[in-house]
């Protein structure tokens, strides 16, 4: 059972990545491209390239957990690979997220976008 709680982040790689991808290629994923500690119990996304398919890493305190999912009738919202910083949702965004909601929106208008504006 995943156990997640306030401080959990969950980041998103904003590359594409090959779903054959395990334990340690998601592992050496998160180090390099994110730039974090797998082993933080923070929850790590990454996405193919058709938007299909997604897959999670995620250290639970014993090891390292893999959870997928495989739309069948949408897509998972494309993450902008422009967007400056590295793309974290909170837990009722990734929930929205891993059922195929659209969150573009939420990385058009980001708050740091908006006071930019002003």
């Amino acid at each position: 059972m995943i156990a997640m709680n306030r401080r959990t982040k969950f980041f998103i790689s904003k590359e594409p990545t090959d779903m054959r991808a395990s334990y340690d290629s998601l592992f050496s994923k998160v180090k390099d491209l994110l730039e974090e500690d797998p082993m933080s119990g923070h929850l790590f996304v990454f996405i193919n390239s058709r938007r299909t398919c997604c897959k999670c890493l995620y250290y639970d305190g014993t090891g390292l957990v893999i959870v997928s999912k495989r739309l069948e009738r949408s897509l998972f919202c494309k993450i902008n690979p422009y967007h400056q910083g590295k793309i974290t949702l909170t837990q009722a965004e990734f929930n929205l997220f891993f059922e195929g909601a659209d969150l573009n929106k939420r990385f058009i208008e980001s708050p740091l976008e908006i006071k930019r504006a002003s």
